[in-house]
Parts: C-alpha cells; structure tokens; sequence
C-alpha cells in the first residue's frame, strides 16, 4: 500500500484511468464484434451501418489513447475490404 501522499494519489488517478480505459477499450470491442457478425451474416445494409458506427469507435479510441492510430487504419482498412466484398457477392 501506498505510505506517500503522492504515492496515495497516484493510486487513486490509477483507478480512475483504468475504469475509463477498460470502458473505452470495451466499447470499441462490442462495436468491432457487432460488424464481424454482421459480415458473417452477410447482411449488406447491416454491415455498411455498423461499418461507419466501428469507423467512429475506432477514431474516438484514437483520441483517447487507447489505441494506435497506425493500428486503427490497420482495422479500418481490414474491415472495408471485408464490407465491399460482401456487397461484390
């Protein structure tokens, strides 16, 4: 345990941006997950909705710092090519 006052801060600010980084990272998780089943359904409309909406969360974890901006392209780019595969088929 912490003994420093400083020390008892940083504990305290640790919690803080653990909670927010856990909710953060969890819902780019969910957005990332929904889009993967809706290519696995092959639903076109769905795909291209929850696309844009993945987009978002991708860019808002950018600016949070939960995630690379070269590993949110990296996902970005991943994911369109599945979404206009689908709308090839």
């Amino acid at each position: 345990m912490a003994n420093h006052l400083s020390a008892l801060k940083r504990a305290r600010q640790t919690v803080k941006r653990t909670a927010s980084n856990r909710t953060n990272t969890s819902r780019l998780r969910t957005s990332l997950r929904e889009l993967r089943e809706a290519l696995a359904k092959g639903d076109k409309a769905t795909a291209d909705k929850t696309y844009r909406q993945t987009v978002s969360a991708l860019d808002k974890a950018i600016q949070k710092g939960v995630i690379h901006k070269n590993t949110a392209a990296r996902y970005k780019s991943r994911l369109s090519v599945r979404v206009r595969a689908l709308g090839a088929k």
